[in-house]
């Protein structure tokens, strides 16, 4: 048998192979798990299909006076879409359509930007909207600019 140790590790293609076995039950009426490949792309479809418990909705925010704020997406698996809007100084609230945030099941876990003298809290929220404030914490009060580093990932578990 190779030693699998002593082989070069490198960044796979979505095309490469995988060498691995298919397992099969009684129903399926084959006797044994032959071997098989599967490509890297296969492998990681079915580990983005698996029910983790939640939809996610993850970006990056960024705001700057009286604008409403910017959210570079990187992820939404809610089958919805959000969309921000500022409804005061320091506060914004992201907007759902086509699926609802659930209550009881819904949090939100939110990083500081670049300037750490902010803080992006979590608010209320109704099954379409979701409220954040942008805290100043030198005072303790609302307050516009959100630095571009800042992230917010809202789940909504099953």
């Amino acid at each position: 048998m190779a030693n699998t140790a002593s082989y070069p590790i490198i960044a796979p293609k979505a095309g490469d192979l995988l060498v691995g076995t298919q397992t099969y039950t009684v129903a399926d009426k084959v006797v044994d798990n032959p071997t098989r490949n599967f490509t890297v792309a296969s492998v990681a479809s079915l580990a983005n299909s698996i029910n983790l418990g939640y939809t996610v909705y993850t970006a990056l925010l960024t705001q700057a006076g009286t604008a409403v704020p910017v959210a570079t997406v990187l992820q939404n698996t809610t089958g919805g879409t959000i969309a921000w809007t500022r409804v005061s100084v320091g506060r914004y609230v992201a907007t759902i359509t086509n699926a609802t945030y659930t209550a009881n099941k819904t949090s939100s876990i939110v990083t500081s930007g670049g300037n750490n003298d902010f803080m992006l809290k979590p608010a209320l929220f109704s099954n379409t909207t979701f409220e954040f404030f942008n805290l100043d914490l030198s005072d303790n009060q609302t307050s516009d600019t959100i630095a571009g580093t800042t992230t917010v990932e809202i789940r909504i578990y099953s």
